[in-house]
């Protein structure tokens, strides 16, 4: 395996372990939708807010991390996705803003929309957020509507775009597809699994204990369901794929599956954070556990890794065209140049220590559980 190679599989890691964070964090988008499920006081919503409150910046920056390092690392997805399904990324640009500024302004006295309007940002937020990012992944999968043609950057004084979308919906075709729609689902319903957790987690108040307990239930089923129906009708469908040495793409029946019995460490990651994931649901359906969020957070982590890295490795297209084969993007055929590739990596042995930094500031501000006292008497709330 030469370097620029080497640099292309370790990028689309770092993308899908970025992405499989993401998805985590969305735990603040799925408790943010129950504000009012769970919380039916004032006292209460503000207790939630604030317990979210203290993580959202986390899901924010990222997200704006995830987005940056795929511009990075791979620049010709960047401008045909973002370039291209233009609804369907300012949708979920547009939820994102109005969350921050629903947590900047909700407690600033006079503010001129009121508490209420802004409540109703975040529930916004924790609904149409999770689900249209689900939405989105699913296409890399099931493919869009695009065409590539690197030929018009030699075009001096002409039209000199890449890419090009070939739906006048701009990326909200995807709705039409069922498995985009099963896998936004599956993640919105995981997100309100996961806040739940959270809330058990980080609440310590009898009513809302009992509350998330019980709604545990009623939103990890249909998880269960939805994310079953993604990932067998994914395993059972046709893929893309790319021929290293010639860059021809080709269709494959059950690619998506040839991918995981070709790679058996991906395979086990799959199946081991599934386990985990119905661990940490069981274990806050039958004792409320705080550390439920820990088991289902570490599986969504490894489920999500697991299936990012069989959309890209194993000469995959990781964004198929459905309007022409041969402009379907592969790590190989999307990727920045070596040097840039290699710069990128030298700055990511930061990571560790951005890490270490964010599990220090997380144990940090849940030290203490949100109660009703706190909300009572802090001066400084959500």
């Amino acid at each position: 395996m030469d370097t620029l190679v080497l640099l292309q599989h370790y990028w689309w890691l770092i993308i899908s372990l970025l992405g499989a964070l993401l998805v985590f964090l969305l735990f603040v988008q799925g408790g943010q939708g129950l504000l009012y499920t769970i919380g039916r006081t004032d006292q209460e919503r503000t207790m939630i807010v604030n317990a979210l409150g203290r993580k959202w910046e986390f899901t924010f920056t990222t997200l704006v991390t995830f987005g940056g390092a795929f511009f990075a690392s791979f620049p010709l997805f960047y401008s045909t996705s973002f370039g291209g399904a233009f609804y369907v990324w300012m949708a979920i640009l547009f939820v994102f803003v109005i969350q921050a500024v629903a947590y900047e302004f909700r407690r600033k006295p006079d503010n001129f929309l009121g508490e209420r309007t802004y409540n109703a940002f975040l529930v916004i937020n924790g609904v149409a957020g999770a689900l249209l990012l689900g939405v989105a992944v699913g296409t890399l999968f099931t493919g869009a509507n695009f065409t590539v043609d690197r030929m018009n950057m030699a075009n001096i004084g002409g039209d000199t775009t890449i890419s090009q979308w070939t739906s006048p919906w701009r990326g909200l075709e995807a709705l039409a597809d069922y498995r985009n729609v099963a896998l936004g689902l599956a993640v919105l319903f995981l997100s309100r699994v996961l806040g739940l957790e959270y809330f058990l987690n980080a609440i310590d108040d009898s009513q809302i204990r009992r509350r998330s307990t019980r709604h545990l239930l009623l939103n990890a089923v249909p998880f269960v369901v939805f994310f079953l129906v993604f990932l067998v009708s994914i395993l059972l469908s046709t893929g893309w794929a790319v021929d290293p040495a010639t860059g021809v793409i080709s269709t494959e029946p059950y690619k998506y599956l040839h991918n995981l019995l070709a790679m058996p460490a991906v395979l086990v990651m799959l199946l081991v954070g599934v386990v985990a994931v119905l661990w940490g649901i069981a274990a806050g359906l039958l004792r409320s556990s705080r550390r439920a969020i820990w088991w289902s957070g570490a599986g969504t982590v490894l489920t999500v890794l697991a299936l990012l890295l069989t959309a890209g490795y194993n000469n995959t297209s990781y964004y198929p065209s459905l309007a022409d084969m041969q402009s379907s993007l592969t790590i190989y055929n999307s990727s920045s140049s070596e040097f840039t590739l290699t710069a990128m990596s030298i700055v990511s042995l930061l990571i560790p220590f951005v890490a270490a930094y964010i599990w220090y500031a997380w144990r940090a501000m849940n030290r203490r559980p949100i109660t009703r006292e706190e909300v009572e008497t802090e001066e400084h709330l959500y």
